[in-house]
């Protein structure tokens, strides 16, 4: 049997020896705090995951594939830098019939000798064989859970599993009585004479790409790491339209990838403000894929990042509250008021600026 432990992956990004490196990963030349591009880093986790849980499937079908189906609760904790080494620890969590749970820890090394903890992760992916239309799921063989940290982890993977089931039922759910007078009063001060806010239908970016063959990561489909990082800047771009100043990344909740995106598909970016907190912004992206020949179209990935507003010390400054107006945007904007207030409870974060 194999142990989590046994499925360990480590890659490191080697900032401080590489000054191009250092350079393709800031946000800005000038020398700002939290100057380190996440999108890019998206991009590489995507491919640690891959290769971690690609590996395990190796170990019994050798023509095996993976693909991602799921990223759940990136939690950036402290922002990274580019003068410092980034290391990512990767393994395998637990494994289900045909999907695995893979997390990492992303670390970096401070200047004083310690350890910093810079980011946790969790991605799902899906064990397959073939490509195309013919791809079916692989039956994959269960880890052995020994000690009781990996048995924690693999109760954590079942629970993520659980919860998001939970969220989406919850999402259906009607308007509780305080969640419906937070609603009505946002609708109520948009029929005043004098209203001024911001309607969230305004704050929507919109982006189009063509897929080309250097993008093909497993045959016939096109990297999931390409598309979270062009979600993501777009994600970025959007909350800047509400934030006064400048917006950093602090969560992705949740980003699903629904639909195998091809070669020579046309891809539609849509991005919208849902709902802004004290100091953060809520964004959702959606990408749709369109067949070249026009006759298909899909949903291909839904995204949820959260970002905070802050000035040039990396302080948390005030946003404007964002007021929806359609069936739609209240359900969005109920959607992300709930995590949110799910974070703040879980936290413990009462007067947090979030």
């Amino acid at each position: 049997m194999i142990r989590p432990l046994d499925t360990s992956y480590i890659y490191t990004l080697p900032f401080e020896n590489d000054a191009e490196l250092r350079r393709k990963y800031r946000v800005v030349k000038s020398d700002i705090p939290g100057n380190f591009r996440f999108g890019l880093l998206l991009e590489v986790l995507d491919i640690v995951a891959g290769e971690t849980a690609l590996a395990y499937v190796r170990r019994f079908y050798p023509e095996g594939v993976v693909v991602t189906a799921a990223i759940d609760n990136v939690v950036i904790r402290t922002p990274a830098v580019v003068s410092r080494d980034v290391v990512c620890k990767a393994r395998v969590n637990y494994v289900g019939r045909s999907s695995l749970e893979v997390g990492i820890r992303i670390e970096q090394p401070a200047v004083d000798g310690s350890i910093r903890h810079i980011i946790s992760c969790f991605f799902l992916m899906v064990a397959r064989s073939g490509a195309g239309e013919g791809a079916v799921s692989l039956s994959l063989p269960p880890l052995d859970y020994v000690d009781d940290a990996e048995k924690r982890r693999a109760d954590k993977a079942q629970l993520r599993r659980e919860d998001f089931k939970v969220q989406l039922e919850k999402s259906l759910q009607p308007p509780s009585p305080e969640e419906y007078a937070i609603l009505s009063a946002l609708h109520r001060a948009q029929d005043e004479p004098e209203f001024t806010g911001i309607r969230v239908g305004r704050l929507v970016t919109e982006s189009w790409e063509r897929m080309f063959p250097e993008l093909e990561k497993v045959p016939q489909s096109i990297f999931g790491g390409h598309l979270i990082r062009r979600a993501y800047e777009l994600a970025a771009i959007c909350a800047e339209l509400v934030a006064p100043s400048r917006v950093v990344i602090v969560a992705v909740n949740r980003i699903n990838f629904l639909q195998r995106v091809h070669i020579d598909d046309k891809l539609h970016y849509t991005c919208r403000v849902i709902h802004t907190g004290n100091c953060s912004v809520s964004i959702e992206a959606d990408i749709e894929r369109i067949s070249r020949d026009r006759r298909s179209k899909a949903l291909s990935n839904t995204c949820h990042f959260t970002f905070t507003c802050v000035d040039a010390e990396m302080r948390p400054q005030p946003v404007p509250t964002v007021y929806p107006t359609t069936y739609a945007e209240d359900a969005l904007y109920l959607a992300a008021y709930r995590r949110r207030k799910e974070h703040l409870a879980a936290t413990g974060e009462k007067n947090a600026c979030s």
